[in-house]
């Protein structure tokens, strides 16, 4: 974590500016230990948004939920997949309709 922070203080010596982003990518199937991540990187550098991955995969996305409740800090993008075009900008509506969406018989 101090690497982190000596990052953010380089950035901002060098640019003037803090970053315009601070992104934390998480991995879904982590579940509560990505909240944990989520709060240690927070304390260390101001995150302005998380990336949350492998949402395609068991994990059913619960963490996004737990982590805008505890950070207040947007989810920027999620990965529905291992393409280029699998990361995805969030669209929390379109997450809750999917929540609630049949699941197809095998």
């Amino acid at each position: 974590m101090e690497e982190l922070k000596k990052m953010r203080r380089v950035i901002e010596r060098e640019t003037g500016a803090p970053p315009d982003e601070t992104l934390l990518v998480v991995d879904g199937t982590t579940g509560q230990n990505a909240i944990s991540q989520a709060k240690l990187f927070n304390a260390a550098t101001a995150l302005t948004g998380v990336v949350v991955t492998k949402l395609d995969s068991t994990a059913k996305g619960g963490v996004l939920v737990a982590i805008i409740d505890t950070l207040e800090v947007p989810i920027k993008f999620i990965g529905l997949g291992e393409g280029i075009d699998a990361l995805q900008p969030f669209d929390p509506a379109g997450f809750i309709e999917a929540l609630f969406e049949p699941v197809p018989a095998a």
